[in-house]
């Protein structure tokens, strides 16, 4: 893995080869407040999944190295109910490569996938295989199922925040209350553009997978989700994939 263009870290030779250590530097967390970053993949042609309808299928394994250390940087990761059912989504562990530089940076053990749904349906695995407090749930006052779910994850681990749509300014701000302040955002398109359209994601980090896989696939945002200004921060590369991070208008980074 290589860096092709680092704005912050002087250190960081373009070209030169990078060791974990250093790849944990370059995409370090700037400052101790809250930070959002979203990460997504795409095809060079634009595709946000495969031919499956999944994401997985065009992720590559250099893709997979940044996106568990961008887990292992954060506190919790912020998923919507579908991407989760699409998805498999099953309770998180920390890639045992990132563990140390984990614990070395003050980060728990412990990383809960937090699942964003209106009307509080989780996928079957997510409420009886969690182990408990490895779930959260941000839904609305409006959800049908909101007894059920606060009775399968425990109320402090359900966040109503709005009426009859989920405020997802409300919901990061109680999850940074709960000392969930560094979230990763793994989409999908349409909670990605409701993020980028309520001037919450820090950062964008989009990895391009050297493939084509044409058809009407879905894009990395679904919606209305107009922001521009995006400074481009890094471009990192291996095999073809290329990992961008950006980081978005009015960031502490910016």
């Amino acid at each position: 893995m290589r860096v092709i263009l680092d704005e912050r870290a002087n250190s960081l030779a373009c070209g030169g080869t990078l060791s974990d250590d250093l790849l944990a530097d370059l995409y370090a967390v700037p400052g101790s407040g809250r930070w959002l970053r979203a990460t997504m993949v795409a095809t060079i042609d634009g595709s946000a999944t495969g031919a499956d309808g999944r994401s997985g299928s065009v992720n590559t394994d250099a893709d997979h190295v940044v996106f568990g250390l961008l887990r292992a940087l954060s506190h919790a990761t912020l998923v919507g109910a579908g991407t989760a059912r699409d998805e498999s989504y099953r309770a998180l562990e920390i890639d045992t490569r990132w563990v140390a530089m984990r614990a070395a940076a003050g980060l728990p053990p412990a990383y809960p996938l937090v699942v964003v749904s209106r009307s509080g349906a989780l996928p079957e695995p997510l409420v009886h295989t969690a182990p408990p407090g490895r779930v959260r749930l941000v839904t609305c006052a409006t959800s049908p199922r909101l007894d059920t779910v606060r009775e399968a994850l425990g109320t402090e681990h359900v966040h109503v925040c709005g009426g009859a749509e989920v405020d997802l300014s409300s919901a990061v701000a109680e999850l940074a209350a709960a000392g969930l302040t560094r979230l990763l955002a793994e989409g999908g398109p349409s909670l990605l553009a409701d993020l980028i359209a309520a001037d919450l994601v820090d950062e964008l980090d989009v990895s391009t997978a050297p493939t084509a896989v044409g058809g009407t696939g879905p894009r990395i945002t679904h919606g209305s989700a107009s922001r521009t200004g995006y400074a481009l921060g890094t471009i990192v590369e291996q095999d073809g994939t290329l990992m961008t991070r950006w980081v978005c208008p009015g960031s502490a980074w910016s």
